[in-house]
């Protein structure tokens, strides 16, 4: 009788899906911001729209974590929904701290390393939507292997942006004369290859989940 008083499981993994959707939503919209980086009207749109998807996630963390604290009976281990929907939530915050550094450093046109390092973070924040699709499922041993598929090509695409970062860099400083322009593209590049590294902080999470439950 006890039992059934307590409250159990509480849909984890629907909140999990959710958080990624905003992830999602958050890159393309700063995808597009730069790929319009030089109409006015539309980069002020998109950085809303940035602003708009990460507070959305803000929410969907804030309620994981307050469940979290009702449930007593979760589908998974407690510590690795704590970590896994906080690392996802720290993906969306450098999306939005991308956005807003180029705004607050004034930044006046957009690269091709910037372009690329976006595009590498955006199938990064598909790659994750991907395996938390599954998460639920993952006693299926075809769904378990997906998940993992998904979380290796995030490794490989973390890997691209590690080598996209290193010769923007060597770029910059051979090529930019102006120290000013220097300080500030190097800090957009760390930026957008951290949303890279903090997509694969999130698929090694996955990982840990799938090996101890499936």
């Amino acid at each position: 009788m006890f039992g059934k008083l307590l409250p159990r499981e509480g849909n984890f993994f629907e909140m999990f899906n959710q958080h990624a959707e905003r992830i999602v939503e958050a890159g393309h919209a700063f995808e597009q911001l730069v790929a319009n980086y030089n109409d006015l009207h539309l980069r002020e749109q998109y950085n809303r729209d940035v602003d708009n998807a990460e507070r959305a996630a803000d929410r969907v963390t804030h309620d994981v974590n307050r469940l979290l604290h009702k449930t007593f009976i979760t589908p998974i281990d407690r510590e690795q929904i704590h970590k896994l929907i906080n690392t996802m939530d720290d993906v969306a915050d450098l999306i939005q701290d991308s956005a807003e550094t180029m705004a607050l450093y004034d930044v006046r046109h957009m690269t091709e390393e910037i372009s690329r390092l976006t595009n590498l973070s955006v199938k990064c924040c598909e790659r994750v939507k991907d395996a938390v699709k599954y998460l639920g499922k993952i006693a299926d041993p075809a769904t378990a292997e997906a998940t993992l598929k998904a979380c290796e090509e995030i490794d490989r695409l973390e890997s691209d942006a590690d080598r996209v970062m290193r010769s923007a860099m060597s770029k910059l400083f051979r090529e930019e004369p102006d120290v000013r322009e220097v300080i500030k593209l190097k800090a957009i590049y760390e930026l957008l290859e951290t949303i890279t590294d903090k997509c694969e902080d999130v698929a090694n999470v996955i990982e840990g989940i799938v090996l101890e439950n499936s």
